[in-house]
């Protein structure tokens, strides 16, 4: 394994990346090769290194707040946009619901440039902007007919979950999870809660033309950055071990081996594939493994859940042969313009697969 990554380094995959897999909850791979930065001076990457997780914020934070709502009765999963904002909304947009939100059916465009003007409006005010424009925007299609991945539906998730939690979104999940969980290295770290970390711990991303600096420590996502480090569908840091304690949490309820922070049934049902669309493999919140070209390569059995982030971050748990694997890289450093790791994610799981002798 360390082979494998080390290759992948050296052909220009990532410039360094943590994997980290466990086996029927026994930890088989916790590596570390290359560097978190490059500048301005090369640094080694480590096992605490904090990445920015980018999409897996939407599973590990919003998700995971939809399912601490759900699972006390705060929200319906199938309850309109209005009743659950106490907002009115547009007549195209009053069937939108949590469920269509979480399986990416809603309707809503995928994604939108809104740091561009919401960098004009006052920072307190940028999150209310944006909220009118989601509601404003035209809808990319009738609300359950199609399937699109979307950052603008899990920004109205976080609309939602302030609605029903009465806080905002990190600190209910500290409240909730991150807390309880002693979780120091996961998190929205933004303003106050970004003091405790040197810089250097965090894994550079890009060098950004937009804000014409090297990204470490702060948020990647340009959106997310806008609206003040952190939203519905990106923002949360994490470490491999960090990801790895989330996704053993979800596991552990899945299994029935605990229910002390959800219900059972509760993961279940949110690690089900909706089949609202024939072409669609989405779970709520969670992605399924697809027939072909899976990204969790070719081992990993339909009972398999999993998310990917732009940064060059991943997560894959295959329920049924009860493995996780978590692999973050810092593919985007310097330029996001590099995506040899699509091809590299389904050979390194693969090759995870085989050493477990799963296949």
């Amino acid at each position: 394994m360390e082979t494998l990554l080390e290759a992948g380094r050296q052909e220009g995959v990532y410039p360094g990346a943590v994997l980290l897999a466990a086996w029927k909850r026994e930890m088989r791979f916790f590596l570390a090769v290359g560097n978190r930065t490059l500048s301005p001076q090369p640094l080694p990457m480590k096992k605490e290194t904090l990445f920015d997780l980018a999409s897996l914020t939407k599973p590990l934070a919003t998700t995971l707040a939809m399912m601490k709502l759900a699972d006390e009765g705060k929200i319906d999963l199938d309850a309109h946009l209005e009743e659950l904002l106490s907002h009115p909304a547009p007549a195209d947009k009053r069937g939108i619901t949590p469920r269509l939100l979480l399986n990416h059916a809603a309707g809503l465009a995928d994604w939108k440039p809104f740091y561009l003007k919401l960098d004009q409006v006052d920072p307190a005010e940028r999150k209310t902007v944006l909220r009118e424009k989601l509601l404003a925007l035209p809808l990319a299609y009738p609300p359950g007919t199609q399937s699109l991945y979307s950052d603008l539906g899990f920004m109205l998730l976080e609309w939602m979950i302030e609605a029903r939690a009465g806080m905002d979104l990190p600190r209910f999940l500290e409240t909730a999870f991150y807390g309880p969980l002693g979780l120091e290295d996961a998190g929205f770290f933004t303003g106050e809660s970004l003091v405790r970390f040197n810089r250097d711990r965090f894994a550079a991303t890009e060098d950004c033309p937009w804000r014409k600096k090297l990204i470490q420590g702060s948020v990647h996502d340009e959106n997310a950055f806008a609206l003040g480090g952190y939203s519905g569908h990106a923002g949360l840091f994490g470490t491999a071990a960090a990801v790895y304690e989330l996704a053993n949490l979800l596991r552990e309820h899945w299994r029935g081996e605990r229910s002390d922070f959800l219900k059972p049934e509760t993961v279940r049902e949110f690690f089900t594939r909706q089949d609202r669309r024939q072409e669609s493999t989405w779970a709520l919140g969670w992605d399924t493994r697809s027939p072909v070209n899976s990204s969790a390569g070719s081992h990993f059995s339909k009972a398999s859940v999993g998310h990917l982030g732009f940064t060059g971050t991943s997560l894959w748990m295959d329920l049924k042969q009860d493995v996780v694997i978590v692999f973050l890289t810092n593919r985007i450093h310097p330029t996001r313009k590099n995506e040899k790791i699509k091809a590299f994610r389904p050979v390194l799981h693969d090759r995870v697969m085989e050493a477990l002798g799963l296949v």
